[in-house]
């Protein structure tokens, strides 16, 4: 085996993939050859250590596949319960893991001191906690899923991310600014928003494609659960979007007279313009069917 580290940890905690991948054809290939002379009559003689040999690496065939299906279990959690929002938000679970963290670090290290297969595969503590770390794993990432599928009813735009990314998200809600990059994801026009200078937890402008923003009715306070706040977000986005629209629309009757249609729309963003630009069409194809209709009856 060949083992490597794991993010911040500088110890063996992993065992390399692209090996594995390889050992794994090896032991397929080995057992289909040991097979092979064990069905030849020249190998009755053997008949004993062949048994044993094909029994060593089922069993080590067995033990590697469990081994790789509980550390990618371990890698997709480790970062989720070993800190951030929340593993505060779930201590129970993450109390569960920290036990789990500590046993897997155990027999990695035991393993990384022998490194061959079949011993390492042999090894009663690794025989032993696999099936253990597996299923407190599964536990773990089940409830996981559920406090997923909670924030997610919470904030029906959590349905947009993938699990990687809501992951990323929740972990930092406390920390609103670093997720930045993160709103485009949730918000189809919002790439980014404006903080105040003074309070960075208070949001100002929400800011889509160059140089569109719209600056919110009402600031709002990015603390709390981050699906609350984003949810107020929300809710002031419609808000604000709903004032602009009423500001275009008293503007309408000066154009094009007083003001060009293009400089009506780019003082606007998109959405806005795009609605004033209906409502000037509407209105002119309105007075255009009333004056053809006065003209029709004169005739």
């Amino acid at each position: 085996f060949e083992f490597g580290t794991w993010k911040m940890r500088d110890y063996p905690c992993i065992l390399l993939m692209s090996r594995v991948a390889e050992l794994q054809e090896s032991l397929e290939e080995t057992m289909m050859n040991l097979n092979t002379m064990n069905a030849m009559r020249h190998s009755i003689p053997f008949k004993d250590d062949l048994t044993k040999l094909l029994t060593d690496l089922s069993e080590a065939a067995d033990t590697v596949e469990r081994w790789v299906k509980v550390q990618m279990l371990w890698t997709s959690l480790e970062s989720v319960f070993t800190g951030g929002d929340i593993a505060k938000q779930m201590p129970m679970e993450a109390k569960k893991f920290n036990q789990i963290d500590k046993d897997w670090i155990k027999i990695m290290q035991k393993s990384a001191e022998t490194r061959l297969v079949v011993p390492c595969c042999q090894n009663d503590l690794l025989k032993q906690l696999l099936p253990t770390l597996g299923q407190g794993l599964e536990a773990c990432q089940k409830s996981l899923e559920s406090y997923l599928e909670g924030k997610r009813n919470k904030f029906p735009r959590f349905y947009f991310t993938s699990d990687p990314v809501l992951l990323k998200i929740l972990s930092q809600g406390s920390d609103p600014e670093s997720i930045q990059e993160d709103f485009e994801k949730l918000f189809d026009a919002i790439a980014r928003v404006q903080f105040d200078n003074n309070d960075r937890k208070k949001i100002m402008k929400i800011m889509g494609p160059p140089p569109e923003e719209v600056k919110l009715q009402s600031a709002v306070m990015a603390v709390g659960n981050i699906e609350d706040w984003l949810l107020a977000l929300e809710m002031e986005m419609q808000r604000s979007v709903r004032r602009e629209v009423r500001h275009a629309s008293q503007e309408l009757g000066s154009v094009p007279q007083a003001v060009s249609l293009q400089e009506f729309a780019d003082k606007y963003i998109s959405q806005v313009a795009l609605i004033g630009i209906q409502m000037i069409w509407t209105v002119d194809f309105h007075e255009a069917l009333m004056k053809m209709s006065k003209e029709k009856d004169k005739a």
